[in-house]
């Protein structure tokens, strides 16, 4: 059966290739920073794996950074405008993360998934996953979507379900319908101790230089949580 988020992603290929670093400001003056400041500035002889890579934004700064980088994409097409940006410096795969991860025990430092994980139904195989491919005492830096956006958002008539939601992106040459899932605060916690100790819960605000252009996102950004940010290490 086909999967929907990769067929959605696959749509997405080109416009996240031409685009990408600069489409969305809630990307590149509120996400993007908050989660890049949690990391390390130099990650040599750290492996890193970039969960959920799209059109490969993270792996490329993680690269910059010193890091041995493996990008993973559900949508294989994103996976091919991945390989295209990064040029060999990196090594990109395609798969799902609902999954057995292709990788040894012990094989990474760091896991980085950018807006990736609300895509997923169940957390626990994919965190287990995660977990094992961790090195002891290893890194997981998650963000996702906020409950709290999701709230105020969208119709939502029971907070603590999980919940689809379907919401209409308007990017350059393209209106597409993509969906995801909500889940309560509670959950993501409850989630994430399973297989990890939380070190940050991050309710990131932009980059000043956002209001420049996009003032009203910035006023909004500053006073409502878009997304939320997880630092977590590896338990065993």
């Amino acid at each position: 059966m086909p999967n929907k988020t990769a067929e959605t992603f696959n749509l997405l290929a080109k416009t996240y290739a031409e685009n990408v670093d600069n489409d969305s400001p809630y990307n590149a003056f509120y996400e993007r920073p908050a989660m890049m400041e949690l990391l390390p500035k130099h990650l040599h002889n750290n492996n890193v794996l970039d969960a959920g890579c799209a059109a490969g934004w993270y792996a490329e700064a993680l690269v910059k950074r010193g890091a041995s980088v493996t990008g993973i994409d559900i949508s294989p097409r994103m996976v091919e405008v991945a390989k295209q940006r990064l040029n060999n410096k990196a090594s990109i795969l395609c798969q799902d993360l609902e999954k057995s991860l292709p990788f040894e025990n012990d094989e990474f430092d760091v896991i980085v998934s950018s807006l990736t994980l609300h895509y997923i139904k169940d957390w626990e195989f994919t965190f287990s996953e995660f977990n094992r491919v961790l090195k002891p005492h290893g890194t997981l830096l998650f963000s996702v979507h906020h409950p709290f956006m999701e709230l105020t958002h969208f119709k939502c008539e029971d907070y603590f379900e999980q919940r689809v939601i379907s919401d209409i992106w308007r990017k350059q040459n393209i209106t597409i319908e993509v969906q995801y899932r909500g889940r309560p605060l509670q959950q993501i916690i409850a989630d994430t101790v399973k297989f990890f100790s939380i070190e940050e819960v991050v309710e990131p605000q932009p980059l000043e230089i956002m209001k420049e252009d996009y003032y009203d996102a910035y006023k909004y950004l500053m006073k409502n949580p878009h997304f939320i940010i997880v630092k977590a290490e590896s338990k065993k």
